[in-house]
C-alpha cells in the first residue's frame, strides 16, 4: 500500500475493502509505516482488528452512505424522546419508520457489497446480523457511534427497545432537615404544668437522635460512594486490560489463520509435486524395463551368431 501519508484514510480503506484481504492489507500497511519511521502510525495500524462480514457490510454503509446513518441516528433520537414522553401516536409512527429505515439500509448494504465485489452477487450474506446491528444502533447511542465510525469489527445485538430508566438517588443535606419547632414563650412559673419540662426534654432528645441518625446515614452513604468510585475505577482498568488481551488474542488468531492458509497452499503444491514425481518414476520404470528387455534380446542374438559360426 506504500508509505502511509494519511493513516486515517488508510484505515478507512482497510475497513472498506472485503475482510478476506484485511490481514494482508494491515500487515503491508504496518510494514510501510515502520519503513517510513512512523512508529505511532504502525502502532495504530497493528491494533486494528479484522471485521466480520456483517461488520464489513455495516462499515460500507457508514463509509459510502453516511447520510443514511445520520438519518438513522436522528430517528433513534426522536424515538427515545417519544418513549420518554409516552406519546403513543408518535411512538407508533416512529416505530413504523424504524422498521422501514432498517429494511432500506439492509438492502443498501447488500447492494454496496455487490458493487464492491461482483462475485458476491447471489451469495448468502449475513444480512440478519446487519439488521440486528442497525436495530441496536437505533436503541443504543454507543452502538450508533460505533456504526457511524465505519470501523465496526463485529455485529451488535439488542434484546429490546428503549432505555432503562435509572433510579434517581438523592442525599439528604442540612438544608433538607426540618427546622426545629419555635420555642413558645414560657408561661408564668406558677401556671406551668409540672410535666412540661419532662416532655420538652423528650422532644429535644428525639430531635437530637434524628439528627444523629441522619448524620450517620450521610457518613455511610459517603463511604459507600467512595467505595463505589474505587470499584468503578478498578473495573474500568480491568476492562481496558481485558480489551487489550482480547485484541492481542484476536490478532494472534488472524495471523495463525494466515499461516494456516499459507501452509495449506504449500501442502497442495507439495502434493502436486509428489504426483508429478510419481508419474516420472513410473515412466522411468517403464523405460528401464524396456531397456532390460532390449539388452536380453541383443545378448540372445549374439549368442545365436556365436553358435552358428564354424569351429
Amino acid at each position: 500500500m506504500g508509505a502511509p501519508a494519511d493513516t486515517d484514510e488508510l484505515i478507512r480503506r482497510l475497513y472498506e475493502a472485503p475482510p478476506d484481504g484485511f490481514v494482508a492489507g494491515r500487515a503491508a500497511a504496518v510494514a510501510a509505516a515502520r519503513k517510513a519511521g512512523d512508529k505511532e502510525a504502525a502502532k495504530r495500524l497493528a491494533a486494528l482488528r479484522k471485521p466480520t462480514v456483517a461488520a464489513w457490510l455495516v462499515n460500507l454503509l457508514a463509509l459510502r452512505r453516511p447520510e443514511l446513518i445520520d438519518d438513522l441516528v436522528e430517528l433513534a433520537t426522536a424515538l427515545r424522546q417519544a418513549q420518554r414522553s409516552l406519546r403513543g401516536d408518535d411512538l407508533r409512527e416512529l416505530s413504523q419508520q424504524r422498521r422501514q429505515a432498517v429494511t432500506a439500509l439492509v438492502r443498501a448494504a447488500q447492494q454496496l457489497a455487490v458493487e464492491e465485489d461482483p462475485a458476491l452477487r447471489g451469495a448468502k450474506l449475513p444480512m440478519a446480523e446487519v439488521e440486528a446491528t442497525l436495530s441496536a444502533a437505533l436503541a443504543e447511542p454507543d452502538v450508533a457511534e460505533q456504526v457511524r465510525s465505519g470501523r465496526l469489527v463485529k455485529a451488535a445485538t439488542y434484546a429490546g427497545f428503549g432505555e432503562v430508566p435509572r433510579p434517581r438517588l438523592r442525599l439528604v443535606t442540612a438544608e433538607d432537615e426540618p427546622a426545629a419547632a419555635p420555642e413558645l414563650p414560657a408561661p408564668a412559673e406558677q401556671e406551668k404544668p409540672k410535666r412540661v419540662p419532662l416532655l420538652e426534654e423528650r422532644r429535644r432528645r428525639a430531635e437530637q437522635k434524628a439528627r444523629d441518625e441522619r448524620a450517620a446515614k450521610r457518613r455511610e452513604l459517603r463511604k459507600e460512594l467512595t467505595a463505589a468510585r474505587a470499584a468503578d475505577r478498578k473495573a474500568k482498568s480491568a476492562l481496558e486490560d481485558a480489551e487489550e488481551a482480547e485484541l492481542a488474542a484476536s490478532q494472534a488468531v488472524d495471523e495463525l489463520e494466515e499461516q494456516i492458509a499459507e501452509l495449506e497452499r504449500q501442502r497442495i503444491v507439495a502434493q502436486a509435486e509428489v504426483s508429478r514425481r510419481k508419474l516420472a518414476r513410473r515412466s522411468a520404470e517403464r523405460d528401464a524395463s524396456a531397456a532390460r528387455r532390449r539388452v536380453g534380446d541383443v545378448e540372445a542374438a549374439l549368442e545365436d551368431l556365436d553358435a552358428d559360426e564354424p569351429d
